[in-house]
């Protein structure tokens, strides 16, 4: 079946206004994501200095409580990329973009206004809101991906969702500068010292971080609900071949005559089969299982980043006893805000440079083997070096993991789900793959937390150590890289219809539309239906 003009215009358009208005609009969702997740170590920090003065470990939060505030947003996060992925493909990318980020705004406000006093209410109160922070975050992912990648040509459609994706990093980079001026202004207003070490504004300190994060969210809701729906949805799934031409006129340089079809067809429902059917899984299955297991691989090693954060703030923190709440939370947000413009926004950026010029492939196993050599670096010479060594050297190979992950992997799982899938189930399918990422991080960031101690200490028992545990996620890396390699396809300057691995049903509507535009004037099965017929045979 030839390509519908307007999805053929979209796939040979010329960068302009629109594309980068829509990386904006669909980056904002990340950039909060990145804001909410990311602002969680240094207003723990707070809540420690506020709730848990009186313990025997003073202002230490309990690991089993960072554990559970932990995995409740990630079990949030992979719940709503599941659900919002399934209604993008229902009942439109458009609708569901929208309520993904009025979620995210108003349950960034809920975190904040927790009307409790006592720690036990606070805590819960912070984690159920954190919980439906989760649900929007998870949504945004599968929906921001989509929409990039069907409003994208397909030779700069990489740049595209990967630009999308790197307002990440200025979402940490954003949200430890936001804390830092908030810790400094709360600082100076309270006029606290370390004579004091627990100011009675930090209880309000930490709540206006989280409620600063919802600002963003809420300007950005306006104009997603303005953006069109996609014309590859609106023609291939919904079947308005026309409707979608004039959404694109309003957004694209194109005039309706060069886009809209010349004879057009009866909308004709695509022969569908079921999600997860028999046929799904003949057609799609590899794909998605490729996507799923890398991503969850690529999670598990990604959010470990917690082992190495504990041991380089040591190092660079001044002791807990000597500062005041606001400034150990201040010392926190600097050394996230250095990681973030060394390593991890120049990842980010580096890979919408290098994602179209070298593919998908070989920069997610790329990333993969540079982070298991960095991880081999750290881990094995751990014990006999690092561990009284954790000096610039040891931040550099720190960095050094943020890079490459975000210049690889990172970066790629994000992107290909988004490319691989038929317009019906790209948003789903995208879901699913992250679900099983999010999986992958609660194995990451509380596993592997509590398996990195080797003797008991800080409320950690007893475990494997940090050796072992390095070790294990550079062996994680080389197992990404492997599946990358055997069952990842490549999606480079291919468009979306080609590499959705769907002939055979484009071959089933080809006859369908054939038989029907024949019908009243051919006897069946002659001329270019036959020739149709054959094609498919072969």
């Amino acid at each position: 079946m030839p390509p519908l003009k307007v999805l053929s215009a979209l796939d040979s358009a010329r960068t302009q206004y629109y594309h980068f208005k829509a990386i904006i609009i669909a980056g904002m969702g990340l950039f909060t994501d990145a804001y909410d997740l990311f602002c969680i170590p240094p207003i723990m920090i707070l809540i420690g200095r506020i709730h848990y003065e009186d313990q025997p470990d003073k202002f230490e939060i309990p690991p089993a409580v960072i554990s559970a505030m932990v995995a409740v947003a990630l079990l949030g996060t992979a719940i709503g990329q599941v659900v919002f992925g399934y209604l993008g493909d229902r009942i439109g990318r458009r609708r569901v973009y929208g309520l993904s980020l009025m979620l995210m705004s108003l349950s960034s406000l809920g975190c904040g206004f927790s009307v409790c006093r006592s720690r036990v209410c606070i805590l819960g109160s912070l984690g159920f809101f954190r919980f439906l922070l989760g649900l929007g975050i998870g949504g945004d992912y599968p929906l921001s991906a989509t929409i990039m990648s069907e409003f994208a040509n397909k030779m700069t459609r990489g740049a595209f969702i990967a630009a999308v994706f790197s307002m990440q990093g200025f979402g940490i980079l954003a949200s430890s500068v936001v804390t830092m001026i908030v810790c400094k202004a709360f600082d100076r207003a309270s006029g606290a010292d370390a004579a004091d070490p627990t100011p009675q504004l930090a209880d309000i300190a930490w709540r206006v971080i989280l409620m600063l994060g919802a600002i963003p969210a809420a300007l950005t809701c306006y104009w997603r609900m303005m953006m069109p729906e996609t014309a590859r949805y609106t023609a291939l799934v919904e079947q308005n071949v026309l409707q979608a031409a004039k959404d694109m006129e309003k957004v694209l340089d194109v005039s309706l005559s060069q886009i809209a079809e010349d004879h057009p067809i009866p909308p004709l429902a695509p022969p569908s089969y079921p999600l997860l059917s028999r046929q799904f899984f003949r057609r799609h299955g590899q794909d998605l299982l490729s996507c799923a297991i890398t991503w969850f691989l690529l999670d598990i090693v990604f959010y470990s980043s917690n082992l190495f954060q504990s041991k380089i703030y040591k190092r660079f923190i001044p002791d807990k006893f000597k500062v005041n709440a606001f400034e150990a939370a201040f010392e926190v947000a600097k050394l996230q805000a250095i990681v973030a413009a060394y390593s991890t926004i120049p990842g980010y950026w580096a890979a919408v440079f290098f994602i179209d010029r070298v593919g998908r492939v070989k920069i997610q196993m790329m990333g993969f083997l540079f982070m298991a050599a960095v991880y081999f670096a750290i881990g094995i010479p751990y014990y006999s070096h690092w561990d009284h060594h954790t000096d610039r050297g040891f931040m550099f190979l720190y960095g050094l993991t943020f890079f490459f992950a975000n210049l690889g992997p990172n970066t790629t799982t994000f992107i290909v789900p988004a490319e691989l899938f038929p317009a019906r189930f790209r948003s789903t399918c995208h879901g699913l793959s992250g679900a099983a990422g999010k999986l992958g991080a609660m194995v990451g960031s509380v596993g592997f937390l509590w398996a990195s101690h080797k003797k008991k200490e800080e409320g950690y028992p007893k475990a494997i150590g940090m050796m072992v545990s390095l070790v294990i996620l550079g062996g994680v890396c080389i197992v990404g890289a492997v599946i990358t390699y055997l069952f990842t396809p490549e999606t480079k300057g291919r468009s979306l219809e080609e590499n959705e691995n769907d002939d055979e049903e484009a071959t089933e509507m080809s006859l369908l539309r054939c038989s029907r535009s024949h019908n009243s004037t051919t006897r069946p099965g002659s001329n270019h239906c036959s020739e149709v017929a054959a094609a498919s045979s072969a």
